[in-house]
């Protein structure tokens, strides 16, 4: 099926499965249709099986979204604790449409337990509560985690798969111009389960190669061989490491729900000479998700990379957030670059590399020569440092059910083509008039005013954040305006701060109003906000 037709069929609010090849532009429809929902004033909720995947369209984990957690399962009792959930029941009664990416990672039980809360909060018996599902993705990418179970538990084969009357869009057009001819041969093969003479010819010939054109990224199945390669690659650098500290604001969960998803280093440190990637797409300044490069020099503490094409780049922050009905609930700010001697075959996910060295030797489950051949743009960035029989495997059930994918995609494709034009747009306007609504403006107490009477009920700041669902650093900030308004007395709260009388001497010594002189004064003996905190009293 064509991009342009499966982005009309997805106009008519139609349950839709997604699906193709890397580099069939399933992401690139995902947005086109969330940019037309939105201009059409449409609810979506946008979410990923996994965090990183979720990042990709400024979404969120299904898991966080529908409130499922980490839960295998959902009792009774599960399901009237959700709906007592103010946050969860103003996301439910407006939402109208809910993608989910990489459908292919998340279990059938979940699929399953996601539709369960959905009827319950719509209060209709539905699939899904009568929200229009769009599910994304390749099965033939890397499958759920399987926790010791003997069958892996595929999202397809859940109760709701075959009971929401979902529409197959198979994606068949090649839209990566920059992956050669040979490496589309080999995926396709893998796909079919038919890896040919020729194809493992090439793939010997890439495990001969002495000399790649530039320093390759190093792929690995395991995470300990990833981490213990970049540590010891970092120290063999003789400097001292320019280092950058996250920054965040948002709701607590949310801000620790983004950190774990997105490749953004808590705690990134750099040195010149050290290899790096890029992990967020700035088109204007020339580099994208995947793009490699070598720290050359720092100015004005940032980094100045030089990609492996020759550009030279100097790094600011960027920032990833997640917004939920075009309201920003959670945002970090991080340099964008991460170490990159070695990643894991895991988060690779989604980038396209220039080179990289791949050790499939250790592959563990079927998929994952599939998932590491697909980041390379071409065969001469590939040196396959070794390779196991289940490397290239593809599992027996998802080769069927990929077959059969295609016939349903077939027919549905057909049976598109014969629908007049005019019923194709009469069936959209019609969806849209169900779908678009207005959302009430609510006239909210000052987000101040409300930190302001948990202090009159002498509520612990720890307590405050936990209630309301942000953090600490947040409700600091909020005492700071109201204390320089005169609206509070925080006395009780000095019982809380730890070596209170050593911060205000170190406050003293400083004789100025800013934090880092006091900070390297007490090193590990005192946090920022306990300082912050301290300098309310001053």
């Amino acid at each position: 099926m064509r991009q342009k037709d499966a982005l009309e069929i997805l106009k008519t609010g139609k349950n839709v499965f997604l699906t193709g090849p890397a580099g069939s532009g399933k992401t690139y429809i995902l947005n086109k249709y969330i940019d037309f929902l939105k201009s059409k004033n449409v609810s979506v909720g946008i979410t990923a099986s996994t965090g990183i995947a979720a990042t990709h369209m400024n979404g969120v984990t299904i898991h966080s979204w529908s409130g499922l957690g980490i839960k295998d399962k959902l009792s009774e009792l599960d399901i009237e604790s959700l709906l007592k959930k103010p946050y969860l029941k103003k996301r439910f009664k407006y939402i109208q449409v809910l993608i989910i990416d990489e459908v292919s990672m998340l279990h059938s039980f979940q699929l399953d337990a996601i539709d369960i809360i959905c009827r319950a909060f719509k209060h209709n018996e539905e699939a899904f509560g009568g929200i229009q599902i769009i599910l994304c993705g390749d099965f033939f990418q890397l499958p759920p985690i399987n926790k010791g179970r003997e069958d892996i538990d595929f999202a397809y084969k859940s109760e709701i798969w075959s009971n929401m009357n979902l529409h197959t869009c198979y994606l068949e057009e090649q839209y990566r111009q920059d992956i050669d001819n040979s490496l589309l041969q080999i995926l396709n093969e893998i796909r079919r389960n038919e890896v040919g003479e020729q194809s493992w010819e090439y793939l010997k010939k890439r495990m001969r190669v002495e000399n790649l054109k530039q320093k390759p990224t190093k792929l690995y199945t395991h995470n300990k061989d990833v981490d213990s390669l970049n540590l010891k690659e970092l120290d063999k650098i003789d400097s001292y490491p320019n280092i950058y500290n996250i920054q965040d604001t948002g709701t607590r969960k949310l801000v620790e729900a983004l950190k774990k998803s997105c490749l953004a280093m808590e705690k990134l440190q750099l040195k010149k000479g050290a290899i790096v990637m890029f992990i967020k797409n700035n088109f204007e300044k020339g580099y994208v998700n995947g793009t490699l490069g070598i720290i050359i020099d720092f100015n004005n503490g940032l980094p100045v990379v030089e990609t492996y094409t020759g550009k030279k780049i100097l790094v600011e922050r960027e920032s990833w957030h997640i917004e939920e009905d075009g309201v920003q609930k959670a945002k970090i700010t991080q340099v964008p670059l991460r170490l990159a001697w070695a990643i894991t075959i895991h988060k690779s996910q989604g980038m396209s590399l220039d080179c990289a060295e791949i050790d499939l030797s250790k592959s563990f489950v079927a998929g994952m020569g599939y998932v590491a051949l697909s980041r390379v743009r071409s065969l001469e960035g590939l040196y396959l440092k070794g390779i196991n029989n289940m490397a290239l495997q593809v599992n027996e059930d998802i080769l069927n059910f990929d077959g059969e994918l295609q016939k349903q995609s077939d027919l549905f494709s057909n049976e598109y083509e014969k629908i007049n034009k005019q019923d194709l747009k009469d069936a959209q306007e019609n969806f849209l008039s169900g779908a678009s609504i207005d959302i009430p403006v609510e006239i909210k107490i000052s987000t101040f005013d409300i930190t302001k009477g948990m202090i009159e009920k002498e509520m612990m700041i720890e307590d405050i954040a936990r209630e309301r669902n942000l953090t600490e650093s947040t409700i600091i900030g909020h005492l700071e305006k109201l204390k320089d308004e005169g609206k509070i007395d925080i006395k009780y709260l000095k019982q809380d701060i730890e070596n209170f009388d050593e911060i205000k001497k170190a406050w003293a010594k400083t004789k100025g109003d800013k934090l880092s002189p006091v900070k390297s004064l007490l090193g590990n003996k005192a946090s920022f906000e306990d300082i912050r905190l301290v300098k309310l009293f001053l």
